[in-house]
């Protein structure tokens, strides 16, 4: 049997087609399959590869950690100098009130850990989140992903949980003093690139502060210089009460994380001791790797080439099929007027040599997520075979 068949057989599958590329290299912003034909990466595995595949210094990090060590112990046992290096730099570029970081090996149970967070420290039950939000698919972040398609085939799920419509100010009113948190991503990713609009943010920040709920918001997929800062809340002069990570934070390695004040996540080790824990979260190779990431991001100064490239981009992307272009730096959302078309699009750029994909909420969206490494000629030659192939795709 082929590899491909292989994986169709034995490998547990999330669709009845999935792309089933043979990925054999990566480096930079480009794959290279098992028959060496090379594709200029938009996707960059979902926001997770910002500086770029393998790159030099995280491979080396990775390298050095392994051989020092690995899984030791349960997370949060053990003085290990990888998590604490990390945590440390992370805090260090956070406002002074999100200095407190718990590792878990997924945004999804960064997610979770916030939810049980909220509860524990507010007494409170209720969880507020959005329609067309997506913040995981464990049982507890189903329970507020803000689609029903999705949610339907799996209850009963969470109870006490409520879906606003996101940049509605009249929808604020619904967070009341029986609200533990408002968990929000700062810009919806799944829906399409949504930006908050006309200080709506400051708003539900200012009725989280006012009804003491906490605010939780999700920049999983958009941190880490995505939408050109560091984090996309530092764009909308909002602080979160927690910040949820995950993608990119592992440069490519599985990790996560909530961010808190340590006094408030402290309400964990205590009535009862132990009150949210996990194997492998803060893993020390994947640390290694995500603080190795941080330290490229940082020092190359990539941050500051995003909204030119995100400019590129939307100069380059002209044509009678589009839509609209939506973008909030490096994502961008390419609309057409279906999911049929879309997928026509993208089926012929994999052809073409341009890896990318749709959205769950916006189906009719072309995903553009590309590292941040992606230079100017890649840009002008991935746009370039978009609207070629956009010439010859018929509705």
């Amino acid at each position: 049997m082929t590899q491909r068949q292989l994986f169709l057989a034995h490998v547990g599958q999330t669709s009845q087609a999935p792309l089933a590329l043979e990925i054999v290299k990566a480096s930079g912003s480009n794959l290279w399959d098992v028959n060496g034909k090379k594709y200029i990466d938009l996707i960059a595995g979902i926001s997770v590869c910002n500086i770029g595949h393998c790159h030099p210094q995280v491979v080396e990090a990775i390298k050095k950690q392994a051989e020092q060590y690995m899984h030791i112990m349960v997370y949060g046992e053990l003085v290990e100098s990888p998590q604490v290096a990390y945590a440390k730099l992370l805090t260090e570029h956070l406002p002074a009130s999100l200095n407190s970081v718990f590792y878990t090996a997924s945004g999804s149970e960064a997610t979770e850990g916030a939810m049980k967070l909220s509860k524990r420290f507010t007494g409170r039950t209720q969880i507020i989140s959005f329609k067309n939000s997506y913040h995981g698919s464990t049982q507890g972040a189903l329970s507020i992903m803000g689609d029903e398609y999705w949610r339907n085939a799996f209850r009963p799920l969470l109870p006490d949980t409520m879906q606003l419509n996101y940049n509605s100010f009249e929808d604020l009113q619904q967070i009341t003093e029986k609200t533990a948190c408002v968990i929000a991503e700062t810009v919806q990713a799944e829906a399409g690139v949504i930006v908050p609009k006309n200080n709506w943010l400051t708003a539900l920040r200012t009725r989280c502060t006012q009804t003491g709920t906490l605010l939780v918001l999700d920049e999983i997929q958009c941190a880490f210089g995505r939408n050109g800062s560091l984090f996309a809340f530092e764009q909308f002069n909002v602080v979160p009460d927690i910040l949820l990570l995950g993608k990119a934070l592992g440069g490519g390695m599985p990790l996560g994380a909530f961010v808190a004040n340590k006094q408030m996540m402290d309400s964990l080790s205590v009535n009862p001791v132990l009150g949210h824990i996990n194997t492998f979260g803060g893993h020390p190779v994947s640390c290694a790797a995500g603080l190795a990431a941080l330290n490229v991001l940082l020092q190359q100064n990539l941050i500051s080439t995003v909204r030119e490239k995100e400019a590129l981009f939307l100069s380059q992307l002209q044509h009678p099929s589009i839509k609209a272009v939506r973008s909030c730096g490096l994502m961008l959302a390419i609309e057409f007027n279906d999911f049929y078309f879309n997928k026509k699009v993208i089926d012929a750029l994999i052809e073409e040599g341009v890896f990318t994909d749709w959205f769950l909420f916006a189906a009719n969206c072309l995903r553009i997520v590309p590292p941040l490494v992606i230079t100017n000629e890649e840009i002008i030659i991935a746009c370039q075979k978009i609207n070629n192939v956009l010439n010859k795709i018929t509705v």
